[in-house]
Parts: C-alpha cells; structure tokens; sequence
C-alpha cells in the first residue's frame, strides 16, 4: 500500500486516502499481502510487484517511466517549472519551505514528469505522477504540465499516455489548485479535437480532484490491480452514509465491474498492453 514519504506534506484530499491504508509494518520493502521480503534490487527486478502473491509496490516517476519506456528514447519536457506561493500559504511551516523539502527527498521539481518517448517503437508523449512529492497532489505546475504534455502531443500527432497515482488537489494553492481540474479537461478536449488519443493508467491511489478531471477521461482507460479509484476513500464515505460498504469498494476491481474502466493491467503486462494500444491508435508522429 502507498504511504506518505516521511517529511512530505499532502492535501486533504491526500490525508484521507493515507488513512484508508493499515500502518506500514517493518520493512518498507516487506509485502504486505503475504509478508515476504525483498532486497530493493530484487523489486527492481520485478517490476516493484511481488512474485509470491502479485501484491503491486508504488513506483516512482522515473523508474515507472524507465519500465515502459524504450531504452534511450526519453526526453523530459518542461522540466524547470517550479509551483510558485501567490496565498503565501503558512500552517505549521511556509509552503515554500515544504516544497523544497519535497524537491530535496524526491529530486522532482513537482509531482508530475512529463515527456517524449517511444514503447516498442511507436512514438507517444508522457504525464507520469508521483506520489511521494506532497502526495502526488495536483497544483498549478501538475496542471501546467498535463496541459502542455497535451499540447506537445497534438504538435507530434502522437497518443498521450497519462500515468496517474495521487490524492487529490493541492490545499497549499487553494483554489488555483482546483482551477486545475477544469484546465486538464480542456487540454484533454483539445487533444481529442486534433485526433489524438489519451491512454490513461490509474495506479494506486488515484483520489479527489486528479479522478474528477483528465485521469477519467482517457480513451481507454486502464488500472493496476486493487488501486483505489474513488473521490473519497471508503472510510471517508463510510463515515458519511452511516452503511456498510462491499470490501472493494472504490477498488480498480469494482470499477471494472460497473464498467467504469476498460481492463485492470498487472504491471508486467502494463508495456505491452500500451505499446498494443500505441499502434492501434496509429501512432505515427516523430519525437
């Protein structure tokens, strides 16, 4: 299960997803499915999945990037964007002091990395989160840079493939960070008017704002197993309805039953499946 990184602010949205979650016990790299336990090199090797019981690990962005990725073929857009603080948000600690922190531990410059590659030889652009920079949480650099992946795909005449793990808005920006769900979907709309297609992958989490705007809006829309995909956790709904909710609730699993998603992915075969879909969507623009 994902857990906060040590030191790493999140949003609300953030805080109940977290929450949802049992205490991590041990060992980081102990499975909590079935207990065993791995080197880091050893998960590397296995794509961060357990080969006893399937359990998925999280995955940063550039090692997510690295597993599906042709070797070599990676160029990273828009890389210098940093957020900025026009609330001159302060709760225990300033805003741009937490940034920083996020910067230091995760060597992003915010919580999405976006970029030109090739899978298997066809030619997409990328939006890959990650969950360890505050939480995976969208600000107006996330926005920023899904709008532009967009654009930069629509240039190339290639899919875009968005790779999604988060928590929601960002209460750090406030309302500027919920501005960010009506630009996405516009980039999104923008993206299917020139003809070009969005794969999104929903990974484990993906919550509040990120799910209400361009992680659902994919033209296929996948997920790994057992990721939560719900706007609020179950907890949070439980609390809220007063009823008992199905054991899957909000789980890649239940959502694949109401038909909310087209496939559930397991990891090893998350390359493959896209690179399929890239040649199904006529991938033919250049890098």
């Amino acid at each position: 299960m994902s857990s906060t990184p040590q030191g790493i602010d999140v949003s609300i949205e953030d805080k109940r997803v977290v929450a949802e979650q049992p205490p991590a016990k041990g060992h980081p790299n102990t499975c909590p499915g079935c207990g065993s336990h791995y080197r880091d090199d050893e998960l590397v090797k296995h794509l961060r999945m357990c080969p006893h019981c399937g359990h998925h690990f999280p995955v940063r962005a550039l090692e997510r990037i690295a597993q599906l990725l042709d070797e070599g073929t990676f160029i990273e857009e828009c890389a210098d964007l940093r957020s900025a603080d026009p609330l001159g948000f302060f709760d225990l600690r300033p805003y741009v002091e937490r940034l920083a922190e996020a910067e230091t531990s995760t060597g992003l410059g915010d919580a999405m990395v976006t970029g030109g590659g090739r899978i298997e030889g066809s030619a997409c652009r990328l939006a890959v989160m990650d969950f360890a920079f505050m939480g995976g949480s969208m600000g107006s650099v996330v926005g920023e840079k899904f709008a532009r992946a967009c654009e930069s795909a629509t240039a190339a005449g290639v899919p875009l493939v968005s790779i999604a793990a988060s928590g929601g808005a960002r209460m750090q920006e406030g309302i500027l960070a919920l501005m960010q769900l009506p630009k996405t979907v516009c980039a999104v709309d923008e993206l299917h008017d020139a003809g070009c297609a969005l794969i999104s992958v929903m990974t484990h989490p993906t919550t509040g704002g990120l799910l209400a705007s361009f992680a659902s809006l994919g033209d296929v829309l996948l997920a790994e197993p057992g990721a939560l995909m719900s706007f609020a956790g179950p907890r949070v709904v439980q609390q809220t309805t007063k009823e008992k909710l199905p054991e899957d609730f909000g789980r890649a699993e239940q959502n694949l039953r109401f038909g909310h998603i087209d496939a559930i992915v397991p990891r090893g075969e998350l390359r493959p499946t896209i690179a399929r879909l890239l040649r199904l969507f006529g991938s033919c623009g250049q890098l």
